[in-house]
């Protein structure tokens, strides 16, 4: 990967680079973040206990956080080897055997005295054959799906051109030829091309979208000889694989479910360069949940149809990131299929309400704060609010952008996606402004659309555009598009067509985050009419209670009216994918309420959609007042159906209240800012691997530090900090927090330590700030 990040243990700071925060600039951050809070509904604690100041993020080694699966089972990275392959292979490897003791006799067949009579072009028939083999693999359903989304022709093409690919592996790509299928005009369609091909043909199969909406078919450089192609039968290469879903099977499933360790990096950044390394689309990748890139994160990944030894080949390839705990599964994950999280953060540079005397009374004075905020934390919980995340980074927030998408005003959204500072544009012609103040990403973001906005030549435009602004490169690409033969830009003014470019999880993520700034005004509120008390009209969800309810229905029956037994389902075995699933709630009656059955951790609220009630009490009408409000956008909380399906809005439920679990502190003094105050999953294993005397596992730990430094330098680098950090002559004493504890799934560590805090905990900025806050 370029641009790398050093690893914690290739200093990332020094006395210069990262001095001591001053009391002036925590107020500072900590009145800026409260007024961002503020525009995202974030407005209300949940207790009274005294807060402190800490600085979150000042390390990325400060931010852990492990992924906990539905079972409650905490991953880690367990291993820095892979002796885990072997053992998961072993299926696979008799599979091998199998297959080259079948070759070996076959061998021994074709060199038997061969009889009189030889048929002539015996190679030509075995291409023939082969070819026959190869179209015959295809699926009916499959060649179906084929025909409809390319026609049958083109389908019929496209088949002959995969089988002559499989037959002849020796040619070269180029002798293959290409094709071009027909104009397909609907995006989807053309998205549904390009995963079906890539499946059906197991990446043999390359395609791209031409400008003009046809795609571009060709042979897959390399294809034939990609350890994950399909298997044929009489298939010959040295690195077969199981066949089919029973070959699968047999391992365990078609899914290879692994843990991903990495350090300052996106999930999807590892995952892409995964995909690239073994010549796959990154869709082959699933996961429960994206993690923080400035941090140390755990997550489990499931890949479908790789082998365990293809996947642990690619670890001696990525840098501050680490695969291991190899599975397979019949199952890959989905999003949401996770219990949470569990954090482990460091708050550094803490101050305390009465911080005086000496430092033992300090940290006496400390531990007695931090004791009264814990108690009370673990007691009410906090509010669950949406993160300043989900609102965006840029002047103009995500909300507003969303507001505007579900009024129709598509114009004024897409300008609002392709503005930006005059900042960050000024800054281009500032060498020393840029290098301290503003990312060369969004100085050049800043260049490319002022380009865009005054030349209206989007080729210039997004030569300049970094790849990784996904959304304005989606709107350029459709707003400039010229017709070839006028020159004209016909699709100047087609602003749903352009907004429909953009890549949908980030089109929709516009309309969720209005969605998300309804419901935590709304939450605010409620706690501001109610507290913690439950009333009448409150909502719960119908499955969550209906052991509370008069009418709840006894158990299942087993046995059916005729006396036979009834078969349900296992888990696994449902059809019912996850959009299929919505949660159902109802409002709890006055006799509800004051039963003392429910609590306020039950109760949730709805996102505003057309497929959701609203509670039946005050709040039910402050929905319409605020959505009604010129900054609630003027919209109707019962009229959320539009023409345009994405900005359709059926809603859904959250909680109102969070609760952390396994919740331990401790405040630890420090003197220097390069001190490692906690141990993440690799700093344990090299311990270890010292400790056992493991060289295997102290070279991958070096392949994993991604430094051009040998892991002893690096180890020796961590001695002298810490031999540094012993030296507290002359030094002045500062406070850490470190806070440990287990979150829902979407349940948001920034609000938790919000709550904790009081709103002292602001998350720590380099000196640049991206052009983007103003």
């Amino acid at each position: 990967m370029s641009d790398e990040q050093p690893r914690k243990k290739v200093r990332l700071t020094g006395p210069d680079d990262s001095p001591s925060v001053s009391l002036s600039e925590v107020a500072s951050a900590v009145a800026a973040q409260l007024e961002q809070e503020k525009n995202a509904g974030i407005t209300v604690f949940a207790s009274q206990a005294a807060g402190f100041g800490g600085v979150v993020k000042k390390r990325y080694t400060d931010f852990l956080v492990n992924e906990i699966s539905t079972s409650g089972t905490v991953f880690h990275l367990d291993e820095l080897t892979g002796p885990a392959v072997k053992a998961v292979n072993k299926v696979e490897k008799e599979a091998q055997a199998e297959e080259k003791e079948k070759a070996a006799q076959a061998i021994k067949t074709e060199t038997a005295p061969a009889k009189e009579e030889v048929k002539p072009d015996n190679a030509e028939m075995d291409v023939k054959e082969r070819i026959e083999e190869a179209l015959a693999s295809i699926a009916p359903a499959d060649m179906d799906m084929l025909k409809t989304i390319f026609g049958e022709k083109t389908t019929t093409d496209l088949c002959n051109l995969y089988a002559k690919a499989v037959a002849r592996p020796d040619r070269k790509t180029r002798d293959h030829g290409s094709m071009q299928s027909e104009v397909i005009a609907d995006k989807q369609m053309r998205t549904d091309a390009h995963i079906n091909v890539r499946r059906i043909f197991s990446g043999r199969i390359d395609t791209m979208t031409n400008d003009d909406n046809t795609i571009a078919i060709k042979v897959t450089a390399a294809a034939n000889k990609a350890p994950n192609a399909r298997a044929l039968p009489g298939s010959k290469g040295k690195n077969s694989r199981p066949k089919g879903k029973v070959g699968w099977d047999e391992l365990g499933g078609e899914h290879l479910h692994f843990t991903l360790y990495k350090e300052n990096k996106d999930t999807m950044e590892v995952l892409y360069w995964i995909a690239s390394q073994l010549k796959l689309h990154v869709k082959n990748f699933q996961f429960a949940g994206t993690k923080d890139r400035r941090g140390v994160t755990v997550q489990r990944v499931s890949a479908y149809r790789v082998a365990a030894d293809r996947l642990a080949g690619v670890n001696p390839t990525l840098r501050q990131a680490r695969l291991g705990g190899f599975k397979y599964m019949p199952q890959g994950l989905d999003l949401g299929d996770l219990y949470g999280n569990e954090f482990t953060i460091t708050l550094r540079d803490c101050t305390f309400p009465g911080q005086q005397g000496d430092a033992a009374a300090q940290l006496e004075n400390a531990k007695k704060i931090i004791g009264g905020a814990v108690s009370q934390f673990e007691e009410r919980g906090f509010i669950n609010y949406y993160g300043l995340q989900r609102f965006g980074t840029f002047a103009i927030s995500t909300d507003t952008i969303g507001r505007k998408m579900l009024r129709g005003d598509l114009e004024s959204a897409v300008e609002d996606i392709l503005s930006f500072s005059p900042e960050a544009l000024e800054a281009a012609s500032n060498p020393d402004q840029a290098s301290t103040k503003i990312s060369k990403d969004d100085i050049a973001r800043a260049e490319a659309l002022h380009i865009w906005k005054t030349t209206k030549k989007s080729g210039a435009a997004l030569d300049k555009l970094p790849r990784r602004f996904q959304a304005e490169n989606a709107l350029i690409r459709h707003l400039g598009w010229v017709d070839r033969k006028s020159g004209d830009l016909l699709r100047a003014k087609d602003w749903q067509g352009a907004l429909q470019n953009i890549p949908r999880n980030l089109r929709l993520m516009y309309v969720h985050a209005y969605q998300s700034l309804v419901w935590n005004t709304v939450a605010g509120r409620r706690y501001q009419l109610y507290g913690n008390k439950v009333v009448a009209g409150d909502l719960v969800l119908v499955h969550e209670h209906k052991d509370k309810e008069a009418y709840a229905p006894q158990d299942e029956e087993t046995i059916d009216d005729a006396g036979e037994i009834i078969v349900r389902p296992a888990a696994h075995d449902t059809a019912t994918s996850l959009e299929d699933k919505f949660e159902r709630a109802r409002a709890l009656t006055p006799e509800e309420a004051a039963s003392g059955k429910y609590t306020i951790f039950d109760l949730v609220l709805p996102l505003p959609g057309f497929d959701v009630m609203y509670p039946a009490n005050e709040l039910g009408a402050y929905y319409s007042e605020y959505m009604g409000s010129e900054k609630g956008g003027k919209l109707n909380p019962r009229d959320m159906r539009r023409k345009w399906k994405d900005v359709s809005l059926s809603g859904s439920y959250r909680k109102i209240m969070a609760k952390p679990q396994g919740l331990d502190w401790e405040v630890k003094p420090y003197f220097h800012d390069e001190e490692q105050l906690i141990q993440t999953d690799l700093d344990k294993l090299i311990a270890k691997a010292k400790e056992e005397g493991n060289a295997d596992a102290l070279g991958g730990a070096e392949a994993l530090l991604g430094s051009d430094k040998s892991l002893e330098k690096s180890l020796e680098e961590k001695t002298e900090d810490t031999e540094m950090a012993d030296s507290t002559e002359g030094q002045e004493q500062k406070f850490a927090v470190i806070i440990k504890m287990q979150l829902g799934s979407s349940q948001y560590a920034t609000m938790a330590l919000r709550e904790l805090t009081k709103g002292g905990a602001v998350a720590f900025r380099p000196d640049f700030q991206g052009g983007r806050l103003s």
